[in-house]
């Protein structure tokens, strides 16, 4: 078969880089390259599976309180908008939800404390429709949110800041607290602030610290008694989330009225690009072990070169070509790099998926707690394999061991028969 004996030469150096004792030292070398490679390769594909476990995690808890798609009505819409919009979105066949909101900034002020609040104004008996805010009540009851009693669901890092627990997770109930809006009276007297009392009839647990700690809720009605400004409009949940910039354009094209629309993605994009930041920084560095371990292939691969000078003339003078030297060496390091690179995506495929109990072990051993949960809402460190990055790792690793072999290889068809026999 042709080229069995460049397969046949560079699997036998292969071994014998591994396992001769002529030369403990390319053996170490070559071990400590392989090690480098799967090192590299596992620890690329446990820390983005453990990324994409928590970006998985955060974006289905900020998800479950917020919607996919939120529809704004053109400014001096006429009152009655609502119903004839709702009915001409749910043609769409990817949305299964809709439900009315009015969303402000405001301050929310108890016992001299003042907190700065987002207000979401929702009609209880619908929101269940487009979010899973109604489940998140860990006390009280959403449908508390009577239009005309102005009461109020606060997020429970909130009421903590308030000063309305009475004892872990027990807080005090149908305490009154007064929201100031944005906007002011004008009186003969002058401009006077908005505000209003709200009795507190629930507590909301969303499990993503922003909207436990920032975010309040009302009825629609009551919210837009007190602002007179503010966004208001409809919530929308779809099918598939990812096809929320598509359904927020067709809904552009095909509502009774003119609107507009955001999408999930756009409704917190600081967050979302600060983890796509996170994640493009954290494969960077970890890239660098790969690139470490193939310098250490091409450090390998010279040593090799050096000790097989005469293997190599003998060959030269026996008819093998300058591209048959070659390809024994880069065959030697394509067969190090590939079984590294393999070994490498088992292990980090092995332990993405158990991530939570090796996690778990580790902590009864040295007596820690990786996810405190007074810090995290999650007690299991969270982890999605990818197979997209799995193969696009390994590719790249396999790559860059083949690109290691380059100068080693070239440097193997260079070496002159004459020279190299010379002292032998």
């Amino acid at each position: 078969m042709k080229h069995s004996f460049e397969w046949l030469l560079g699997w036998r150096y292969t071994r014998a880089s591994r396992g001769a004792t002529k030369n403990r030292f390319i053996s170490f070398i070559s071990a400590l390259s392989m090690v480098g490679i799967v090192l590299g390769v596992a620890a690329l594909i446990i820390v983005l599976s453990v990324m994409n476990g928590f970006q998985h995690e955060v974006r289905e808890r900020m998800l479950s309180v917020i919607p996919h798609v939120q529809v704004y009505p053109a400014p001096d819409t006429p009152e009655g908008w609502e119903v004839p919009l709702a009915q001409s979105i749910e043609k769409n066949k990817e949305v299964v939800g809709i439900a009315p909101y009015m969303s402000s900034q405001s301050i929310v002020l108890q016992d001299g404390e003042m907190v700065g609040v987002k207000v979401e104004g929702i009609d209880p008996t619908q929101e269940g429709k487009v979010s899973e805010v109604p489940k998140k009540i860990i006390q009280g009851s959403l449908a508390d949110l009577k239009e005309g009693e102005f009461n109020i669901v606060l997020g429970v890092e909130l009421a903590r800041r308030l000063g309305l627990e009475v004892e872990k997770d027990k807080f005090a109930l149908g305490e009154p607290v007064t929201l100031l809006a944005p906007e002011a009276n004008i009186t003969v007297a002058g401009a006077m602030p908005r505000m209003r009392p709200f009795n507190v009839v629930g507590i909301i647990k969303a499990g993503h610290f922003e909207i436990d700690n920032s975010y309040a809720y009302v009825n629609v009605n009551d919210a837009k008694k007190l602002f007179h400004e503010g966004n208001m409009g409809l919530r929308v949940k779809i099918k598939d989330m990812d096809q929320a910039k598509a359904v927020g354009r067709w809904i552009e094209d095909n509502a009774s009225q003119p609107v507009l629309t955001q999408d999930w993605t756009s409704i917190n994009p600081t967050w979302f690009s600060a983890v796509k930041t996170e994640k493009t920084m954290m494969t960077i560095i970890l890239l660098i072990i790969a690139i470490v371990a193939g310098f250490n292939l091409v450090s390998m691969l010279v040593m090799t070169v050096n000790e097989k000078q005469a293997d190599i003339a003998i060959l030269r003078t026996q008819g093998a070509s300058r591209r048959s030297i070659m390809q024994i060496f880069m065959i030697q390091g394509a067969l190090i790099g590939g079984l590294g690179t393999l070994i490498g995506v088992v292990l980090g495929v092995l332990a993405a998926w158990n991530i939570g109990s090796i996690v778990h072990g580790l902590e009864l051993l040295f007596h820690f707690e990786a996810l405190p949960q007074g810090q995290y809402f999650i007690s299991r460190m969270p982890s999605e394999v990818r197979l997209g990055e799995v193969v696009s790792i390994a590719v790249m690793s396999f790559a860059l061991s083949l690109l290691a072999t380059i100068y080693p290889s070239r440097k193997a068809a260079a070496v002159e028969p004459a020279k190299a026999l010379r002292y032998e």
